[in-house]
């Protein structure tokens, strides 16, 4: 197995990650992958022979040119690099990688000898972000509804029309202030409290944030 502890520190991933190290002799362009570079792209360990082309072969097409140009890079220079793609396995799934690597060691004219690194599969932790993404996203377009659906209401009992005549009020009020209609809502549904409930006050309150062409006659 080669020496990859310096690039080790970079794959702090968590446990919902897994990944293997590689190295490509650049004297012969030989690959060798551990067990778990063989199953991220979908194989049994040895089940084929890693090469550039097959590497290559299951990248994203739209990720392969960039794959491409970080590894003509790296076996120039011997930099460490890293670089998060997609790749299509030897079953057909989807998966999202790292790679993460350096040179070791000098050829007679320079450059790398070998390339160190590992490859990790980071698609669940990717899909893990962007559930909580939509979860969180979701959660706020509720509270936001139920904000705009409570002041609604408030405007409807206030003026003693119905709810859509509210909203339509709401709306009117946005616009003319150029703000959110969920930041209008939720500054009515936060100063209620402060009103407590006492009709004059809450309609003052109110007849302030609206133009008078908008309220009820």
């Amino acid at each position: 197995m080669p020496d990859v502890t310096g690039v080790q520190p970079a794959l702090s991933l968590g446990t919902r990650a897994v990944g293997g190290a590689f190295t490509l002799d650049l004297r012969t362009g030989t690959w060798w992958w551990s067990d778990e570079v063989y199953a991220i792209h979908g194989f049994a360990p040895h089940e084929v022979v890693p090469t550039t082309e097959l590497l290559l072969a299951h990248k994203h097409p739209d990720d392969r040119e960039r794959v491409l140009d970080v590894l003509d890079r790296a076996t120039r220079t011997g930099a460490a690099f890293s670089c998060v793609h997609r790749i299509r396995d030897a079953q057909g799934r989807d998966r999202v990688v790292t790679v993460v690597g350096e040179g070791v060691g000098t050829l007679d004219g320079g450059g790398p000898a070998e390339l160190h690194g590992f490859v990790v599969d980071v698609t669940d932790v990717v899909r893990d972000e962007a559930q909580a993404a939509a979860t969180t996203s979701i959660a706020a377009s509720a509270q936001s509804r139920a904000s705009i659906d409570q002041a609604c209401g408030v405007l409807a009992f206030t003026y003693g029309t119905d709810p859509e005549a509210g909203f339509a009020m709401l709306r009117a009020a946005s616009n003319d202030a150029n703000v959110p209609l969920r930041v209008l809502a939720a500054a009515i549904v936060g100063a209620l409290p402060a009103l407590h409930g006492q009709t004059g006050r809450v309609t003052a309150f109110l007849d302030g944030l609206l133009a008078p062409s908008h309220r009820p006659t």
